[in-house]
């Protein structure tokens, strides 16, 4: 039963996931950021209660009447803040809950996670004890009602024998020193999730408390809108000589209390503590034996070899031993994490399609935060530096990749919307990539920005220089794209440009296959690396570039196409407009540029292509390559994401 429900909610998170993926991007998907969203709103909650504390009268009479008296306070801001705080505890408790549940359906409870499993189920209990604790402060007809059932439901406990609720029989009885006591724990128990919250996170290498910039910026919005369409306000003052008959409930918070009323307060306490005992024992059931064991990865270049636990992941086993592994999403949806399985065997785990393609798996490939080793294992990790043991943290970005920095050295505009940036690196200092790769630019507030190498790797075959590496981009400008009206508008030469990489799989693979590449727009600049990079080495195979822009302007350097045409006779280069303008003299190519390509090549069979451009462009050649004969493993796509507000998802083959 445990099993098929975890099957069940897996489908339906893995749904989700995709959808969000394709609506907000893997970098953005509110699902692969939810513990850190809950970190978030328990630092909101905590700062709008403090506020909200400094004007809160902890007295009987001064309780009711400082809550009304709030909403006029702050400038008029004070009933605002009094409605976030209580928006931010129920988006806190629902997002601790689909967090669980997603850790449920992936079977990410078991061996060593039974701690962080037991400690979040333990977290989510004291949210609920400190939001009906909140509840009760306010002394309105709903604090009445939380107070009078949590007293009476306490009460049926052995040992308490009805003195609880006595308190609440006449209004006299009602003294301050209990309205202290209640404010106390309504302080005391977000103190202790504080402290649980920092032990939950102890086993999770890496762990995330912090969403990324955009996403906290949409929490914040969304709070403020809520705040503006439903704002919280008291429910008239307590009165011990009448039962309330009407309140509005926080679903969130107090769906538990009307079955104080409609069932007997045993039965109650037998479903809760049912629950809970069983939510604390799902770690070991149903009971399983023989998975445990340690499984030795090995891992190139290096090599550096590592233990991984049963059910551990080889991103978290690599992670917990301290090599600085790339990653990004952690939940099988980007594909920065991508690794080739040299030897073992791994169970690869739930993951998009989109991430690992049956292309991807047929070359041996698996996604490193999704796959658990069934047995010793040997592992690459392809276009990262040499690894090594214990050092993830050092000048590694928050993705354990590696920052750089460097210097604009020469810009060139060389088309209307195109500009032509060379990055210097100080020093003599390299820096190894493969052509085809790609660098993330990190922007001062941390967001990131991924343009491909437009230029070849150094030649190893020469002397060092005293200058240090040189990278060419290639930058197009997008209608509000934050990045790059910075870089037509304020960039110049000698600003200082934060980096991290090489990343990326888009990479010329060995065979002797005739070469097909297909670019859209600046899909050109990772092709062109890849090409100088072939022509260097004396790659004779046979290569055609099929490149394909909207308008003339937009095709540029025609003059080094033109000049490798006239330098390698087994190189050629077709040029197509998709939407030439009118009246235009173009006697070239024209229509979309994968249907130009196949107009050449109908049969596909034999051929190797490497298409990259924007993703309408890959995902509607790819599948028509494939129709024509193509192989799925010698088909290979980068796909670009345009980015205007937020950071795009990682570029990935």
């Amino acid at each position: 039963m445990i099993a098929f429900l975890q099957r069940a909610l897996r489908a339906t998170f893995m749904a989700a996931e995709g959808l969000f993926n394709r609506a907000f991007g893997d970098r953005l998907n509110p699902l692969y950021h939810l513990g850190a969203i809950t970190f978030f709103l328990f630092w909101v909650v905590g700062a709008t209660g403090l506020v909200l504390y400094a004007f809160f009268d902890t007295s009987v009479e001064g309780a009711h009447r400082s809550m009304e008296a709030l909403a006029l306070s702050l400038w008029g801001a004070g009933g605002m803040l009094r409605t976030v705080h209580r928006h931010a505890s129920d988006a806190l408790v629902l997002t601790m809950s689909i967090h669980a549940l997603r850790y449920f359906a992936f079977d990410r409870l078991r061996g060593f996670r039974w701690f962080s499993w037991v400690t979040g189920v333990v977290l989510v209990w004291l949210a609920f004890v400190a939001g009906v604790n909140g509840y009760m402060l306010p002394w309105d007809r709903l604090a009445q009602f939380v107070t009078q059932a949590s007293f009476e439901w306490i009460d049926w406990l052995p040992g308490f024998g009805g003195t609880l609720i006595r308190n609440f029989i006449l209004p006299e009885h009602v003294s301050n020193r209990l309205f202290s006591l209640l404010v106390f724990i309504h302080i005391g128990v977000p103190l202790v999730m504080l402290l649980l919250m920092w032990l939950h996170v102890q086993r999770v290498p890496k762990a995330s408390t912090q969403p990324p910039r955009p996403i906290t910026l949409a929490v914040v919005l969304m709070l403020l809108v809520l705040a503006l369409a439903t704002p919280v306000s008291s429910q008239g003052p307590a009165d011990l000589n009448t039962a309330p008959a009407v309140l509005m409930l926080d679903w969130f918070l107090l769906a538990l209390f009307p079955l104080l009323y409609a069932w007997p307060l045993g039965v109650v306490w037998g479903v809760v503590g049912g629950a809970t005992l069983l939510l604390l024992l799902l770690p070991w059931l149903p009971p399983r034996r023989g998975k445990g064991g340690l499984m030795q990865l090995t891992a190139h270049p290096g090599p550096v070899r590592f233990a991984a636990r049963a059910g551990e992941t080889l991103l978290e086993a690599g992670l917990r031993a301290g090599v600085a592994l790339p990653y990004d999403c952690r939940c099988g949806g980007c594909g920065v994490c991508a690794c080739t399985v040299l030897n073992g065997r791994v169970d690869h785990g739930p993951y998009q399609a989109a991430a690992l393609t049956p292309a991807m798996r047929a070359r041996g490939q698996t996604l490193m935060c999704c796959a658990v080793a069934l047995e010793d294992l040997e592992i690459e990790v392809e276009g990262v530096p040499p690894l090594t043991l214990g050092e993830a943290g050092a000048g590694a970005g928050a993705a354990g990749l590696q920052r750089r920095h460097g210097r604009v050295s020469a810009m060139e505009r060389l088309s209307p919307d195109l500009m032509r940036v060379f990055i210097t690196l100080p020093g003599d200092q390299k820096l190894p990539f493969l052509a085809g790769q790609y660098i993330n630019i990190v922007l001062d507030d941390g967001a990131r920005r991924a343009f491909s190498f437009a230029s070849a790797p150094a030649d190893p075959g020469q002397p060092p220089s005293t200058a240090g590496d040189v990278i060419e981009l290639h930058v197009r400008w997008i209608p509000g794209g934050r990045y790059t009206t910075q870089v037509f508008e304020q960039m110049k030469v000698g600003d200082e440009v934060e980096f991290e990489g090489p990343l990326g799989r888009f990479t010329l693979h060995d065979s002797q296959r005739p070469i097909l590449f297909v670019a859209g727009a600046t899909g050109f600049a990772p092709i062109k690396s890849i090409l100088e990079d072939a022509f260097r080495k004396g790659v004779r195979r046979p290569m055609v570039l099929y490149w394909g822009v909207r308008h003339e302007h937009d095709l540029y350097l025609l003059d080094t196409l033109a000049r490798w045409q006239q330098e390698h006779a087994n190189f050629k280069f077709v040029p197509v407009l998709s939407e030439p303008e009118e009246g235009s003299a173009w006697a070239g190519r024209r229509g979309y540029v994968h249907e130009a390509l196949l107009a050449d090549h109908p049969d596909l069979n034999g051929y190797e292509v490497y298409a990259c451009g924007s993703v309408r462009m890959v995902t509607a050649a790819v599948p028509d390559f494939i129709a024509h004969g193509l192989a799925e493993q010698y088909c290979f796509s980068d796909a670009f994401t345009p980015t205007v507000s937020a950071p795009p998802a990682a570029a990935g083959s």
